[in-house]
């Protein structure tokens, strides 16, 4: 829609400045009456719904506004010819209202008005989002001895009766609690309470309830970079790096698991009481894919996991011998669900981070794996469809797979998954590729 509308403002401007060229006239009273309709048209479009208004459409409708304010004027003050022609000044004029056009579009453009992923499931879904304080950990990113805090987001079943699986989600390195937003909305609809953790300094922002801000920190930033890198790091050096991240995440999803139990028991609010205790999933992307893994074979009340696009940290070991990663030499026995994009897939065999990943690990034996064939890394993920631009400038590219239908499969294939697991539904048997 934004690019669309720009390619018509542009051609219109441009249009209009030939005309004034070609006649050599200012034609101002005819440019004040294109500039009151052109924001007329706008304000109509927007309250038919046509454009969603939110954030993006802020700056264009502040130029739009002055623009139409000038004509306006111009055409009350009946100053329309006075003006000598110049076609320098027509020229200027075009150039800089081009110019404020483009700069007041690109909120358009780089986050795209776009249309939801389906939501199949029976119920309503509400949201609530909550901070919580764990005092039993300082916040290391910081040197002020506060004590750690991890900003939670319900997506659960509105108004309805009874209880249902908890189900608690990881963002990946650098992401952020609504990065999945279509999934949790999905699983919710079909009878799930599902909490999207943020993880204060990993995640590229939080903001609390009170109005605290946490942005990623530099050196966490720094690290994750650098470890994708050939000779910044040795084996060892990012072996101890992953054991520090999936520390922090780790405890950050225990502890939000360990509160919310704690709530259900004594907490009266309906979020809390709509939760079976006695049914948890644990889920993430990427990095949240792997602490996910790593939760779930240390927590004895975790009855399944879904991995998104994530090596098995918790099953690494740094062998100094060789120099490289091995795989543990332990059995996975919580159920679990892995979904690759090609990004990951094509490094099962040679990459030795996803090494305890290859699909000949007897001890992973039990565990349905598949593959989205065409997928970046990001695609599955909500950012492709929130802001296509973004998505192929941090994941090298555009992805070869429909993004409705990789990251509607995916949620599909999750849902499936945990109604099999969690509510004994149905059969779960993936294809190996779709």
């Amino acid at each position: 829609m934004g690019t669309l509308l720009l390619l018509i403002t542009l051609i219109c401007e441009i249009a209009f400045a030939i005309y004034c060229v070609i006649t050599k006239q200012n034609h101002k009273k005819m440019k004040s009456w294109m500039r009151i309709v052109v924001f007329i048209a706008f304000v109509i479009l927007t309250l038919s719904s046509v454009i969603v208004w939110d954030f993006r459409w802020l700056m264009l409708t502040i130029v739009l506004f002055i623009l139409a304010v000038k004509g306006t004027i111009s055409l009350i003050r009946n100053k329309t010819n006075n003006q000598k022609y110049k076609t320098s000044s027509i020229m200027w004029k075009t150039m800089i209202t081009i110019l404020a056009l483009v700069f007041a579009f690109t909120p358009a453009i780089v986050f795209p008005q776009h249309q939801s992923p389906k939501v199949t499931g029976q119920y309503q879904v509400a949201t609530a989002t909550y901070t919580y304080i764990d005092k039993n950990r300082i916040e290391q990113f910081t040197d002020k001895g506060d004590n750690r805090f991890v900003n939670v987001e319900f997506w659960y079943p509105k108004n309805a009766d009874g209880t249902y699986p908890l189900l608690v989600f990881s963002h990946g390195a650098t992401g952020i609690k609504a990065s999945n937003t279509s999934t949790y909305t999905e699983l919710a609809s079909h009878g799930y309470v599902v909490a999207s953790i943020d993880h204060p300094y990993h995640s590229l922002y939080t903001v609390s309830n009170d109005g605290t801000k946490a942005l990623i920190n530099t050196d966490y930033k720094s690290e994750i970079s650098n470890s994708n890198k050939e000779g910044i790091y040795t084996k060892e050096e990012v072996y101890g790096l992953i054991q520090k991240w999936m520390k922090l995440r780790t405890d950050d999803i225990n502890f939000v698991i360990d509160t919310i139990l704690t709530k259900a028991k004594s907490d009266n609010n309906p979020i809390y009481q709509h939760i079976d205790t006695e049914k948890i999933g644990v889920f993430g992307h990427s990095m949240g894919g792997a602490a996910s893994v790593w939760v779930g074979k240390e927590r004895d009340d975790v009855d399944a996991v879904v991995n998104i696009d994530a090596p098995f940290f918790s099953e690494l070991v740094y062998n100094s011998e060789i120099d490289d990663f091995v795989a543990r030499d332990e059995d996975f026995t919580i159920p679990l669900l892995n979904i690759y994009s090609d990004d990951v897939w094509q490094q099962l065999e040679s990459n030795s981070t996803y090494v305890a990943n290859k699909l000949n690990n007897e001890h992973f034996k039990d565990a349905y794996t598949t593959h989205l064939k065409g997928a970046k890394h990001l695609s599955l993920t909500d950012l492709p469809l929130f802001s296509p631009i973004l998505a192929n400038i941090l994941q090298g590219g555009r992805a070869d797979i429909d993004q409705y239908y990789c990251i509607e499969k995916t949620n599909e294939l999750i849902l499936e998954f945990f109604d099999n697991k969690l509510k004994d539904k149905g059969h779960f048997t993936p294809k190996e590729t779709y």
